[in-house]
């Protein structure tokens, strides 16, 4: 299968983090450099990396600092590590952080108590773990496409990173003809600008549509299912994901269509009520390529995700980690 760059776009060389800069996207495909653990949080803090590249990004800036803190003392190494994690969990509030960092605590005091290495030990499991979900993606998309009709049109909101690429792959794969309409997804256009790019990249049949269409779209039959991602799923189904992603699942139900995500393993939320939404900053809303669209005084709110309700999910494809 032929991977979107999406799909795995963080990657670490010696002392240095590339990260795959979505906000330039599509217009140039290029990576940004982080080498420290400041300079790689801003990279999530300033979305130039989003949803499954925050995971990449969590897990290189533990290896960057194992290689970093090699010489330390146990003790003083994982402090360090422990400060590292407390800064990204704090990164992004909506993004279940914790279940990778404490992965990864849990990992250097294991060594630490067996008086082995923990630069060593840790970076073999990092790096084990990684090649695990990165077979675990590709399965997730592998159980999707299998839930698709031949001729299905998809309905989808935000970006996957890379996974309906290989969906799409698959369903080729198994002579299903399927075709994509993919939001705009405002403010930031991950749809426009990320999902509609890569599967045109790949060749696959898609189609822009503005946010305000998907009623009009179901109303007409010309979308047959829908597919979203999530940002974290709650123990009892429910689901954060970009904003907009419930007003759709709405729809969907009215309509009697099907709504499948594509989610992580479960948060610690009991439900959707227990997950904080990330207020972003108003300009985000108010500009665009850093000019002011919004009359000068007007006032911005954006949050950036909205919870969606296990009731008006058809089926969650979960990655087992």
């Amino acid at each position: 299968m032929k991977e979107s760059p999406l799909f795995w776009p963080i990657k670490l060389e010696n002392n240095t983090i590339f990260c795959l800069d979505e906000t330039a996207l599509p217009d140039k495909l290029s990576y940004l450099k982080a080498q420290d653990t400041k300079q790689a949080l801003e990279l999530i803090k300033g979305m130039k990396t989003r949803a499954f590249g925050q995971v990449l990004m969590a897990y290189n800036i533990f290896l960057l600092l194992l290689k970093k803190t090699r010489s330390l003392k146990p003790e003083k190494q994982i402090k360090v590590l422990k400060t590292a994690a407390q800064k990204i969990n704090q990164s992004r509030p909506t993004f279940p952080f914790t279940f990778f960092t404490a992965m990864v605590l849990a990992w250097a005091k294991e060594a630490q108590q067996n008086k082995k290495n923990i630069s060593l030990v840790v970076k073999d499991k990092i790096n084990g773990f990684l090649v695990d979900l990165r077979q675990k993606r590709i399965d997730q998309a592998l159980t999707l496409s299998r839930l698709i009709k031949d001729g299905a049109s998809i309905l989808t909101h935000c970006n996957v990173s890379g996974s309906l690429v290989l969906v799409a792959q698959f369903c080729c794969q198994q002579g299903k003809k399927i075709r994509f309409f993919v939001t705009e997804t405002r403010p930031y256009l991950q749809g426009l600008r990320l999902t509609a790019w890569e599967l045109q990249r790949a060749k696959f049949n898609v189609t822009i549509v503005a946010d305000n269409t998907a009623a009009y779209l179901m109303s007409q039959g010309l979308v047959n299912l829908v597919v979203v991602g999530a940002d974290q799923l709650a123990k009892n189904g429910d689901i954060a994901n970009k904003i907009g992603t419930y007003q759709i699942a709405l729809l969907a139900h009215k309509f009697h269509l099907p709504f499948y995500v594509l989610s992580p393993p479960p948060s610690p939320a009991k439900t959707g009520k227990d997950i904080k939404i990330e207020l972003r900053p108003e300009k985000e809303l108010l500009e665009f390529s850093g000019k002011r669209i919004a009359p000068k005084g007007a006032k911005g709110f954006y949050p950036a995700f909205d919870v969606t309700p296990h009731s008006l999910i058809t089926k969650h494809i979960t990655l087992d980690l």
